[in-house]
């Protein structure tokens, strides 16, 4: 089975400082990944344009809208946590988590997502992670059944 997240897809220092730029970096990383195509990216910015991904607790999760379903490769999860808060319309976000699921499968990878970050203690972990396997360490839940 391949790993929904893997090292690969995780950066503990994004670059972007705008929302826009936040989801290009986390659209190049599926994109580079084999998981998405180049649309599927351009439809990530659709959805943003039409309802915020913003998910409170620095965390935003951008995605493609359901027309792009066939831009979709492989199921894939990305992470870039950003040292200074990105401004996500108006709230502060410093994780990004980049999600491409085939068919239905989004909404089982949202659901694990949900919990890690509802668990105050594991979000804070993820806010002060400097690495790459410190991050993945706390997202593993994503890679189980």
């Amino acid at each position: 089975m391949t790993e929904i997240l893997s090292r690969d897809l995780v950066v503990p220092h994004g670059r972007a400082t705008t929302r826009e730029e936040a989801i290009d970096e986390a659209g190049a990383l599926l994109v580079g990944a084999g998981a998405v195509t180049d649309a599927y990216v351009s439809a990530m910015h659709a959805r943003e344009r039409s309802v915020s991904t913003y998910m409170g607790n620095d965390l935003a999760i951008p995605h493609g809208t359901n027309e792009a379903k066939d831009e979709i490769v492989r199921s894939a999860v990305c992470l870039v946590r950003y040292d200074a808060p990105i401004d996500w319309g108006g709230n502060p976000v410093r994780v990004v988590v980049g999600i491409a699921g085939v068919g239905d499968e989004h909404l089982g990878i949202l659901g694990k997502i949900a919990v890690v970050f509802a668990d105050q203690d594991e979000a804070r972990r993820v806010l002060d992670a400097g690495t790459q396997d410190e991050l993945l360490d706390v997202l593993q839940a994503v890679n189980t059944d």
